[in-house]
């Protein structure tokens, strides 16, 4: 063979092996149409979703995430006694349980790895209260180092700046924690509480896993009875995006890198301006550049996409149909090529071929399971 044919085929050889390393979707449901936990392969070519399998039967397993180096899978059953289980993934994207600990409140809803990945932070929703779980060496978890609990007066019942014809309100009847997560630095961790209408702010040592209320220990949402939900950090770790799920507004905080507290900007609308009546926003994802923003709106059933110019301004792109109904969350894969999305109440997960300007293009291949809530993928070893 001719010594450029030689190389030619070593590179190719070279491509597949890079191009052979497993990619696995873990996606958390409801019951009774979710059974648990599925696992799906992810082709790496077309990012179609393959070989779906039940793989955790635990009940109303919604939350996940998978640690940085893709070897653990963190779940949590949203149920009334909250439980986190550590899951080993095999090299064949089997699991086995390391352990199970109580999840330090009931209702778990949200779980997220500090950067350095020694501390999960578990968001409980029925009890309104947040708990920080040590990661030991093999990546099981222990029991809760810290735990706070959201005390404060209800948020309105019906939030001021959703559109015109919204009935929009929940669950402004005491504390609901809905997300924690640490910025970037992991020095300073926040968490949102649709509920009381803030957003809590604490420094954080990674050493004891202790969280320390900031000055001030919390704010409040940007309008009356917005519920703050889910919120993303820009890659630099300045400011942050947040999602409110009652008011449909999307807010920019900047993040102060030295106090680690946040000061509210602009808020602008997550629907498109001409929509009336309700409708729920739910999860957001940022492109890994932070130059793309994306938001699900329930019961509008759109994905809203915005660009981010260089001055951190969002501009509205375009409002693209789900193809489902009632979109929880969006995922977007590894390397920023595909956006899924997980149709709650349709039993499906959709999928969109994200282009180089951040543009969505559906791809017509439904990926049915019940109840879908989130989905997080990781890389075999």
């Amino acid at each position: 063979m001719h010594p450029h044919h030689l190389l030619v085929a070593s590179l190719s050889l070279l491509a597949t092996a890079a191009v052979a390393q497993p990619q696995y979707a873990w996606v958390g449901t409801y019951n009774p149409n979710g059974e648990g936990l599925y696992r799906f392969t992810v082709d790496p070519q077309t990012g179609a979703l393959g070989e779906k399998k039940l793989v955790s039967p635990l009940p109303n397993a919604a939350q996940l995430t998978v640690s940085h180096d893709g070897k653990t899978l963190y779940l949590a059953s949203e149920a009334e006694k909250g439980v986190i289980q550590a899951l080993r993934i095999g090299a064949d994207g089997e699991l086995t349980e390391l352990n199970q600990v109580a999840s330090g409140g009931a209702g778990p809803v949200y779980v997220s790895l500090t950067p350095e990945g020694r501390h999960l932070l578990v968001a409980n929703y029925a009890s309104g209260s947040i708990a920080v779980l040590p990661v030991k060496a093999d990546g099981s978890l222990g029991e809760a180092r810290d735990t706070h609990q959201d005390q404060g007066e209800p948020g309105a019942a019906k939030p001021e700046a959703a559109v015109e014809g919204s009935f929009a309100a929940s669950d402004h009847n005491g504390p609901h924690a809905h997300m924690i997560a640490s910025d970037p630095s992991g020095k300073f961790v926040f968490s949102t509480d649709l509920g009381l209408d803030r957003i809590y702010q604490y420094r954080f040592d990674g050493q004891s896993g202790k969280l320390t209320p900031n000055d001030p220990p919390f704010i409040s949402a940007s309008s009356k009875g917005a519920g703050p939900r889910h919120f993303v950090f820009t890659p630099k770790g300045d400011g942050l995006w947040l999602i409110n799920e009652e008011s449909s507004t999307l807010t920019w905080y900047a993040l102060d890198k030295t106090s680690g507290t946040l000061k509210a900007g602009k808020t602008i609308s997550s629907l498109p301006k001409e929509y009336k009546g309700t409708s729920f926003a739910a999860g957001l994802a940022l492109s890994a550049d932070g130059q793309q923003l994306y938001v699900a709106n329930r019961l509008h059933n759109s994905i809203a996409h915005f660009r981010v110019t260089a001055d951190g301004t969002l501009v509205h792109q375009d409002d693209v149909w789900t193809r489902g109904d009632y979109p929880r969350s969006l995922t977007l894969d590894q390397q920023g090529r595909w956006l899924y999305v997980m149709n709650q109440r349709s039993d499906n997960i959709t999928r969109f071929r994200v282009a180089p300007d951040g543009t969505l293009s559906f791809e017509p291949d439904y990926t049915p399971v019940g109840s879908p809530s989130q989905m997080v993928i990781s890389t075999g070893p």
